[in-house]
This record gives C-alpha cells, sequence and structure tokens, in this order.
C-alpha cells in the first residue's frame, strides 16, 4: 500500500467526513427529539446548494455572506414545515407521518426541477485553484475552507445542545416529553427549534458541497440515504456518534473508491450499514438514550 496514497486519501476523508457529520447531527436531532422519519432531509440538503447558487451567483452577492443566507434560508424553510406540516398532525400515527413527510420530499424534489430545471449548475469559489501542497499531500483551499466550516459548525451545536437553555430543553424534551411540558418546557416551539435546527444543519452541508461538485435537483436523494446511514452507525439520538459516524463512512467511502473502484464509492459505504445492521443493530455508539 502506498504511503502517500493513503494519507492523501485520510485528508480527503477528513474533508467530506466534516460534511457528512453535519448531515447526521441534523437528522439525529429530528429523529431523536420529534421521532419524525424526516424524507425531507436530502432534499433540504439540495435547497442550501441552490440557495447558494441563487444568492451568490443570481444575485451576485458575496461568496461567504450567501453561505449563511442559505443556511438561514433552510432553518426557515425547515421551521415552515414543522409548522405547516407536522404540527397539525402531531400524535398521529408513524405511518401518516412517513407518508406526509414522503409527499413534502417529493414535491420539494419537484419544485427544484420547475424553479432551476434539469441541468447542473456550478458554483464558482474565490478560492485559487492552486492547491495546497504539504508533502506528498495535495488540497484544494476550497475543500479546507468547507472543513473549517463544517467543524466550527459541529462545535457550535455541541455548545448549544450542550451548554445553553435551549440545548437544555431540547435534551429534556428528548428523554421525557411528558415531564419537559410539566417542567414548562414549551414542547410546540422546542419542536419547531429541532426541526429548524436539523434543517439548517442539512442546508449547511448543502451550501458547502455545493462549489465543490455541481449542483442538481436530485442531488438530495443519495444524501439523505448516507444521512440515514450516519444515525444508524452513530445510534439514535447519539450527536457524537452521528460525528464519528460521518467521519467512518467517508473513510470507507474513500478507501473503497481509492483502492478498489470509484465506481463502488458509494456501495462501500452502505456494505458497512448491512454489517452493522446484522452486529450491532442499535448503532456502534449507541449509549442510554440522550441528545448530547
Amino acid at each position: 500500500m502506498n504511503v502517500d496514497q493513503l494519507l492523501q486519501h485520510l485528508a480527503n476523508t477528513l474533508i467530506m467526513g466534516g460534511t457528512y457529520a453535519l448531515l447526521g447531527i441534523g437528522l439525529t436531532l429530528i429523529f431523536g427529539i420529534m421521532r419524525v422519519v424526516n424524507f425531507t432531509h436530502g432534499e433540504l440538503y439540495a435547497f442550501g446548494a441552490y440557495g447558494l447558487y441563487f444568492v451568490a451567483v443570481v444575485l451576485g452577492m458575496n461568496f461567504y455572506v450567501s453561505i449563511l443566507f442559505a443556511i438561514a434560508g433552510g432553518m426557515v424553510l425547515g421551521a415552515l414545515i414543522e409548522l405547516v406540516l407536522l404540527r397539525p398532525k402531531r400524535g398521529a400515527d408513524i405511518d401518516t407521518t412517513m407518508l406526509l413527510m414522503i409527499g413534502a420530499w417529493i414535491v420539494l424534489q419537484n419544485t427544484e426541477h420547475l424553479a432551476w430545471g434539469s441541468i447542473a449548475k456550478s458554483i464558482p469559489s474565490p478560492f485559487p485553484t492552486e492547491p495546497l501542497v504539504i508533502g506528498p499531500i495535495s488540497l484544494s483551499w476550497l475543500r479546507i475552507f468547507v472543513f473549517g466550516v463544517a467543524i466550527l459548525l459541529i462545535i457550535a451545536t455541541y455548545f448549544l445542545i450542550n451548554r445553553t437553555r435551549l440545548g437544555n430543553a431540547m435534551r429534556a424534551t428528548f428523554q421525557d416529553t411528558d415531564t419537559a411540558a410539566l417542567m414548562g418546557v414549551n414542547i410546540r416551539a422546542i419542536y419547531t427549534m429541532t426541526f429548524a435546527l436539523g434543517s439548517g444543519l442539512a442546508a449547511a452541508a448543502g451550501a458547502l458541497l455545493g462549489p465543490v461538485f455541481v449542483v442538481t435537483p436530485t442531488m438530495g436523494d443519495l444524501a439523505s440515504l448516507k444521512a440515514f446511514a450516519i444515525v444508524i452507525l452513530g445510534g439514535l439520538g447519539n450527536i457524537t456518534g452521528a460525528t464519528i459516524g460521518g467521519f467512518i463512512l467517508a473513510f470507507v467511502e474513500e478507501i473503497g473508491a481509492g483502492y478498489i473502484s470509484s465506481g463502488y464509492r458509494d456501495a462501500m459505504g452502505f456494505l458497512i450499514i448491512i454489517v452493522v445492521l446484522l452486529f450491532r443493530p442499535t448503532g456502534i455508539f449507541a449509549r442510554v438514550e440522550r441528545i448530547g
């Protein structure tokens, strides 16, 4: 095994793992606190990419400011989904909620088709095309920026969940909704803010990876599957597990693409999910139910 090639794959793993972790954290928050299987998660990821394209390319605004707008837009869309679709059906059986979210997923994807067409969009970045070379490792400045922002967002989410009153209320709601309500927690508001936060993280991942790849209306399908895979790896409600699961999935994909075939990149990721489900169905990092 070539050591230089392995180091390059490890560096690529770190960069992709950060955005995968954002996807996983957002989904595990929604799934853990609200018990909602969020099939729109991938479309919120695509919304973040299209949001960046619209603000940065169509409106011509600053690239960095455009990322903030894309994330904020994802949070607003998530809050609207919770208020308009989920809140009226609170208490409904899981089949009803799942069908509702599948319908929302289809509507969002087709709306993207109507708004932007099926032709892929590219988002130019302000970074130089010459990569940063450190020994045998070559990294584009854009990917370094993506990794840095992803890590900052992960740290900020940890701080929010574990060091703020809102985070305490979210963790209390996760552990026992009825008791949290008796203690004065506004459960409806927590649900809305949870869905908005999870949606914002998905949109952030899309906005960060949009300039790295291309933006298409169907880009959210695979992202959604990967988000569920990360949650399965990390264990339901475990933010640390979702973070580590994101990096594990990125590592398996990168090694599979590098040493087997790039055509099997996504297949390698889901192979490990099958193994986990067979031998540890609660997730590698499963523990006593707890958000944080």
